[in-house]
């Protein structure tokens, strides 16, 4: 596109979501460059990134006392303040909101950790729905091959640790990002998701991410 595209009046929320190791991370972070690089109004938020709520939370991971419900709640007590506070202003500015994780992250993380769907749907009933959710998906099997390479090992509560289900991380890791996974799957038609397939190339990936962007701002749906 010659020109570049106006942001329509409320802004846009775009929302990237997929278990870990998926590559979600990676995609917004390129789309955000090419946005910016455009010269776009565009944000970039992460989920439990905020300077209220994320120290508290860091130190609950380190000593291991969260539960399930005290997890869920501090990650929505984490989101409720950046939404207030960073995504709701930017998107009254007219801006382009990139959410690394959104609302469909605590539907498929709380659910496989038992807590009941109904209960996080309420919880998080005051988020405006995004424009458009990107669902970034990959099989555990390769989620955790790409982990593993990156870092060598898995996060406690990311492998599902703290569930007790397994004390291998990496057969604990599968059965709960597994489990994450399929929580996904389920909500993905009745949220509209659109689904990227991240075995494709990286670049491949990206092409079809910023389809779906540009679509949306001209006024496409973004399929």
């Amino acid at each position: 596109m010659a020109r570049k595209p106006a942001v329509p009046e409320g802004g846009l929320l775009i929302a990237v979501e997929g278990c870990d190791g998926s590559g979600k991370s990676t995609q917004i972070q390129l789309l955000y460059r090419y946005l910016f690089r455009r010269g776009l109004p565009v944000h970039l938020t992460s989920w439990n990134s905020s300077p209220a709520v994320h120290p508290l939370q860091r130190k609950a991971k380190r000593t291991r006392i969260l539960t399930p419900l005290t997890f869920a709640i501090v990650n929505a007590a984490d989101f409720a303040d950046r939404y207030e506070r960073e995504i709701l202003p930017r998107l009254a500015m007219r801006q382009i909101v990139l959410c690394d994780r959104y609302v469909g992250t605590a539907y498929a993380r709380d659910g496989a950790r038992g807590i009941d769907p109904a209960w996080t749907e309420r919880l998080y009933s005051f988020a405006r729905p995004a424009n458009a959710t990107l669902f970034i998906h990959a099989p555990v099997e390769v989620a955790a091959a790409r982990l593993l390479a990156a870092r060598h090992a898995f996060g406690y509560y990311e492998a599902g640790l703290d569930l007790g289900v397994s004390d291998d991380p990496l057969e604990s890791f599968k059965l709960f990002q597994g489990e994450v996974l399929r929580r996904y799957e389920e909500i993905e038609p009745r949220l509209g998701y659109i689904r990227i397939d991240a075995t494709r190339r990286l670049r491949e990936q990206q092409r079809a991410v910023r389809r779906c962007i540009l679509s949306l701002l001209e006024g496409g749906d973004g399929r």
